[in-house]
């Protein structure tokens, strides 16, 4: 059965990353509506998922063309499909649905993509649709929610001797410490090489357990990597791991998909990732040979007042390309796919709908005491603000490319240390806000 969870605040994550250089593809938008009366037309969904396009999907397929009958659904999977939309959102083939990339910025959405509805309308049925909203109008439906924190591996935690959940940075590394002295597994795995699972460790801003924290703090903060700010808490823990030797031992040889399988099997002790990772890692357990059972979920490092906190966030938006011609179909897949597919919940992920099932999944932070923290919205006429000051500083704050220069310096293959990167960072980010105005 389903369990409620306690929610504080109303929702929406940090804006969006870098900025697309790209236009849309002309001046004219494609002539369907997404009022049309009829759906009807073939549709190209653009998904991320090219481990289950072939398979689930098909099923998705199946059971919506049986529902509407006139929609014909062709799906493409892009393996890096941050930088293929990119590329392809510089002109109009961008499919018809879509995952809103990051590099989007709130300003742009209405370039790119064609509006559901209001905030107010769409909130009466899906949650954190603020996330991809820009002057009042929602330009997407999460595909899942999130939350965030460490799934690792229960059995190799245990045999290490740790029999409760670490509550501060360093009893997490002390954790860490044990799993190296007393096993043969790599206590944390970076997953470096493949490069976007760093970008995860931006999506915890609700463990302070403040959901205007990033309205009042990161944009508004000329030290954001200051020892007692979020940045500087999980960037800093994120050094420390590899510098204290307890990540794997070359970085650069990583595989995401071969992690799955090292976790599941006690190879690998711990991981940071969204919530969305651990029916990935059962399943990897048990294509190994291994239990389900060995995969837990625990909350980051981090108490506030004696309770663990965490962020609820939508996974990746659905959205409509505003050049599609068959605006209806696509509209009623998006529909269809967050209301009946049963995406979220089969993913371990909390449903998109006001309404919708909490997975059994998380089951974990239920017996930790972990409250769950929507964020706020940034204030009207702030909703870019962020993200103009991550492209002044250079800093891809949503990404990879600094936490992989941070994971160099601490394993001393780059110049520096924890003080001068972190000044570094809190010099270029205060510099920007200056540029950028209050």
């Amino acid at each position: 059965m389903a369990t409620k969870h306690r929610i504080t605040g109303v929702a929406a994550t940090a804006a969006a990353a870098l900025a697309l250089t790209a236009c849309s593809g002309g001046d004219e938008p494609g002539t369907g509506t997404a009022d049309d009366a009829a759906p009807s037309g073939e549709i190209t969904v653009i998904t991320q998922r090219t481990d289950i396009v072939d398979t689930v999907f098909q099923d998705y397929k199946e059971q919506f063309e049986a529902e509407y009958p006139d929609v014909t659904v062709t799906f493409e999977a892009l393996t890096d499909y941050e930088g293929e939309i990119a590329v392809r959102m510089n002109t109009a083939d961008y499919g018809d649905v879509l995952l809103i990339p990051n590099s989007v910025t709130p300003d742009q959405l209405g370039t790119y993509f064609e509006p559901l509805g209001s905030v107010d309308e769409m909130s009466e049925t899906y949650r954190l649709v603020e996330e991809k909203a820009y002057d009042g109008q929602v330009y997407g439906v999460s595909i899942t929610v999130n939350t965030q924190g460490l799934v690792y591996n229960k059995k190799v935690w245990a045999d290490a001797g740790v029999t409760d959940l670490p509550t501060t940075p360093d009893e997490f590394l002390d954790d860490l410490q044990a799993i190296a002295d007393n096993t043969d597994a790599v206590p944390y795995y970076t997953n470096y090489a493949d490069g976007w699972p760093l970008s995860q460790w931006d999506g915890n801003r609700g463990v302070m357990g403040d959901p205007d924290y990033q309205n009042t703090h990161v944009a508004h903060s000329d030290t954001p990597w200051a020892a007692d700010e979020w940045h500087g808490i999980s960037d800093g823990l994120l050094y420390d791991i590899v510098a204290a030797g307890l990540s794997e031992d070359d970085p650069t040889t990583t595989n995401w998909e071969e992690s799955k399988t090292l976790l599941g099997t006690g190879e690998v002790g711990t991981m940071l990732l969204g919530s969305w990772a651990i029916t990935q890692m059962q399943q990897a357990a048990e294509d190994a040979g291994g239990s389900a059972d060995d995969i837990g979920y625990m909350p980051f490092p981090y108490q506030v007042d004696g309770t663990f906190h965490a962020q609820v966030a939508g996974d990746y938006k659905n959205a409509i390309n505003v050049n599609s011609e068959h605006k209806a179909a696509a509209r009623a897949w998006i529909d269809w796919f967050a209301q009946e597919s049963g995406y979220a919940y089969d993913e371990g992920g909390i449903s998109p709908l006001v309404d919708g099932p909490t997975p059994e999944t998380l089951g974990d932070f239920d017996d930790a005491g972990v409250e769950y923290v929507e964020m706020n919205p940034a204030p009207q006429g702030e909703e870019a603000y962020e993200s103009e000051i991550v492209n002044a500083s250079e800093i891809d704050l949503y990404g990879n490319i600094y936490r992989q220069k941070l994971v160099d310096t601490a394993r001393g293959a780059a110049d520096g240390d924890k003080e001068s990167f972190f000044a570094d960072l809190n010099q270029r980010w205060a510099d920007a806000r200056a540029a950028v105005g209050e």
